[in-house]
C-alpha cells in the first residue's frame, strides 16, 4: 500500500475513533480537503498535520505512526517506536 492512502486510512481511524466528523475540523481545513486526505489523493504539510493533530488531542507522531502501522512494512508497532527512540537517541536531539 502506498504511504498517502495509508496516511488517508490512519487519520480516518484516529479520527472515528475520537467520534470527530469531518466538519469539526473546520477551524483547521474544509471538509473537501479533509476527504482527499482520507482517501489518499493528498498529503498534508507539517503544519496542517499539526493542526489535524490537535483537533483529535494526539501527537502528530501517533498520525505518522498509525499510517507505517497500516502501510505494514516497518515490522509493528513496537518495532517501529524502538527503531524512532533508538534513532532520536543517537542524535544530536538525544544528547541535549
Amino acid at each position: 500500500m502506498e504511504l498517502k492512502q495509508a496516511f488517508g486510512q490512519a487519520l480516518k481511524l484516529l479520527r472515528t475513533s475520537k467520534r470527530l466528523t469531518q466538519e469539526d475540523f473546520s477551524s483547521i481545513s474544509s471538509r473537501t480537503y479533509l476527504s482527499t486526505l482520507e482517501r489518499g489523493l493528498k498529503c498534508p504539510t507539517l503544519e496542517k498535520l499539526e493542526g489535524l493533530a490537535s483537533v483529535m488531542e494526539v501527537h502528530p507522531l501517533s498520525v505518522l505512526a498509525a499510517a507505517y502501522q497500516i502501510k505494514g512494512d516497518d515490522g509493528g508497532l513496537d518495532s517501529l517506536l524502538a527503531r524512532i527512540r533508538a534513532e532520536v537517541s543517537s542524535s544530536a536531539l538525544g544528547s541535549k
